[in-house]
């Protein structure tokens, strides 16, 4: 292969096979997956973003060594959704090319920057389905840990309610935390934004698993949308004890969606609905709370992190 940035001479098989990854569309279909039915308006709306992540996948895949402008002609409230699946391609490369990054590199630099938190997410979807150790990837240190949510994401979103309570009912660990938050955001796609049927899986977990899903819902609530106020009342309702947990997983959502910028109204609807404050506060309230572990390559600094931010919800409840 001739050095990155340059036009391929010859390609190893791995290359080729790396080159020639996609994922078809029709993995969004919640059919398909074996989701929840019943709420069209919501399934419509998170199977777009679905898609979204598909087509960003597929976009990185052709157009790896300059990634940012296919992945510009996605529309903004969608971008996120397609950056998160660019990063999932990086990191599957990766596996086939072991000890090459630059891919996931390019796509950080640059225009990535602004989604820096979903690439992470994207990257660690790889790890649901392949063995990924998750201190390679080569980026921010505290931010790395963002992959065990995409890995955590990834084994729900595929193997559904039962890859859920499994990974439940895995011995308590800071890893283990980190990839329940990220089924819980899946699990917002699995009931397709139902409150009570969030609260009922959540519900007959185990109670050391309750907090870190009721985290990953706030997150999925306010980033991919599909929760009015009176929904978000409900959720913060029914979260109960765990409702400091909503709120971090909430304020990482609208964090995200602030630093990208061009923040859906849903999302500045729930900041001001959860928090009384805008999505830029919120951006500043947890770079506030990272202070001092930014640098930090253990996991433990990513879950002193999100509990300074639980601690801060629960003060201003």
């Amino acid at each position: 292969m001739s050095t990155a940035g340059s036009v391929p001479v010859t390609e190893s098989a791995a290359g080729a096979q790396a080159r020639l990854l996609r994922l078809p569309l029709g993995l969004a279909d919640f059919a398909r997956r074996g989701f929840r039915l019943d709420r069209p308006r919501d399934r419509a709306v998170l199977e777009t973003h679905a898609q979204s992540f598909l087509t960003g996948f597929n976009l990185a895949a052709r157009h790896w060594r300059d990634p940012h402008p296919a992945l510009g002609t996605v529309p903004e409230p969608e971008r996120g959704f397609a950056y998160e699946g660019a990063g999932m391609y990086t990191a599957l490369r990766g596996v086939l090319r072991p000890g090459e990054s630059v891919a996931f590199r390019r796509l950080c630099a640059g225009p990535g920057d602004k989604y820096i938190h979903l690439i992470h997410v994207g990257y660690g979807w790889a790890g649901g389905m392949v063995p990924l150790p998750i201190e390679t990837v080569p980026s921010t240190p505290l931010l790395r840990w963002l992959a065990l949510d995409g890995a955590g994401f990834a084994q729900v979103y595929f193997g559904g309610l039962r890859a859920l309570r499994t990974l439940c009912h895995r011995a308590p660990s800071d890893r283990r935390d980190a990839a329940l938050a990220g089924a819980g955001r899946a699990l917002w796609f699995v009931e397709s934004a139902s409150p009570e049927g969030i609260a009922a899986v959540i519900g007959d977990a185990p109670d050391s698993a309750q907090g870190e899903l009721w985290a990953g819902v706030g997150l999925a609530s306010c980033y991919a949308g599909c929760a009015d106020a009176e929904a978000l009342d409900r959720l913060a309702k029914a979260s109960g004890e765990h409702q400091p947990s909503f709120g971090q997983g909430a304020l990482f959502a609208c964090a995200a969606r602030a630093r990208a910028g061009g923040v859906p109204p849903h999302t500045e609807q729930a900041c001001a609905r959860l928090f009384g404050i805008d999505s830029v506060a919120a951006e500043q309230w947890t770079d506030i709370a990272a202070a001092g572990l930014t640098e930090s390559a253990d996991v433990a600094a990513y879950t002193e992190w999100r509990s300074r931010l639980r601690g801060d919800v629960a003060a201003r409840s």
